[in-house]
């Protein structure tokens, strides 16, 4: 199994998905019911962010270990997913204001769905990052949610079917806008701007037939957007341990983002040279013998993207690419026409 590539670079993969509402804002389902919906589907960990309110608990549920952090939400946009905060951020029309709020915690922040499309052929209004001047730690940059109402026709009855009965067709790729903007920020920046996928799943119920009916159980959306992080030691047993190892990754892009919909198994990713080999959010130095590496169990088409910049598109199982330049290069890949992953950049220097 590709998986087992990782054990060579000493790294242990958890897999946990972001961006989770709860009954503490505008979710339907308690914590109980959420950690058994993860555990179902094999996560480790989740992040829940609910809008406004700092009010779970965290701790360890039904083996799952539950972090909180807040989606700081403004009425008009530039919702910030706010991590490794000790208390509520109220939200403000200058998201600066809130962006810094984070940081004096000791926290950061991921832009959540800034490029939810103004073009869309339903109800659902837009929430986007409003001014792209204001830089945010990091960007979400695939929402499960967010995809599907983007491309969510309400126009009639058979639209809207098709739309439920298949929902993950909706879901085919993270918005060009979002990578373009976040490959921007790391060019921008000489550290790696982190990218995270989230499935902003609310478990909306519908009370007004003889059965309530849920739309999206959290069940098929934490099989959905996954974060798999990179760690240099297990999983620790302790939640405090947990939650800084899984919040130090994310911070540090030692994540790739999969949609486990499109396909369940784990990508490898890493580059070499004639000393090393490093993965996502790490660096190495350009020598003779760099080389980048991609592998998966099925032949999928892989971008290789230098600095914002597609430099080579390939159709395989076993990647080993030459690298002759410096700078941050990231891989996307794709199965069947969709987008199975995005990785976050190496730095070659």
């Amino acid at each position: 199994m590709v998986e087992s590539e990782y054990s060579k670079l000493n790294k242990y993969i958890s897999n946990g998905v972001m961006h989770v509402h709860s009954v503490f804002s505008d979710g339907s389902g308690d914590i109980n019911e959420i950690t058994l919906a993860a555990k179902s589907v094999g996560l480790e960990w989740i992040i829940i962010t609910d809008h406004n309110t700092f009010d779970v608990k965290e701790g360890i549920y039904n083996g799952v270990c539950v972090i909180k952090g807040e989606e700081v939400s403004p009425l008009n946009g530039n919702h910030y997913l706010a991590l490794g905060i000790n208390e509520v951020i109220l939200p403000d029309d200058d998201i600066q204001l809130v962006i810094d709020n984070v940081k004096k915690q000791g926290g950061f922040g991921l832009a959540a769905h800034p490029d939810e499309t103004v073009l869309r052929r339903n109800v659902n209004k837009p929430i986007r990052w409003i001014n792209k001047s204001k830089l945010p730690d990091g960007v979400e940059i695939w929402n499960w949610f967010s995809a599907w109402a983007d491309n969510l026709n309400d126009k009639n009855i058979f639209n809207l079917l098709y739309a439920f009965l298949f929902r993950h067709n909706l879901v085919k790729f993270a918005p060009d806008d979002s990578l373009k903007w976040w490959d921007e920020l790391n060019n921008i920046k000489s550290d790696i701007v982190p990218a995270t996928g989230g499935v902003d799943a609310h478990a909306l119920k519908i009370r007004k037939y003889l059965v309530p009916l849920t739309i999206f159980p959290y069940k098929m959306m934490f099989g959905t957007i996954t974060n798999l992080v990179y760690l240099n030691e297990p999983l620790a047993e302790e939640f405090e341990d947990k939650k800084s190892q899984i919040l130090l990754a994310l911070r540090n892009a030692n994540n790739f983002i999969i949609n486990r919909s499109v396909c369940p198994d784990v990508p490898f990713f890493s580059i070499s040279n004639s000393q090393c080999n490093v993965t996502c959010g790490e660096q190495i130095n350009l020598d003779e013998k760099t080389f980048l590496t991609v592998r998966t169990d099925k032949v999928v088409d892989i971008r290789v993207i230098l600095n914002g910049e597609r430099i080579s598109q390939v159709r395989t199982k076993d990647l080993q690419m030459p690298i002759n330049k410096k700078g941050k290069y990231r891989v996307e890949i794709f199965l069947k026409n969709k987008a199975w992953g995005y990785s976050n950049p190496i730095v070659v220097c």
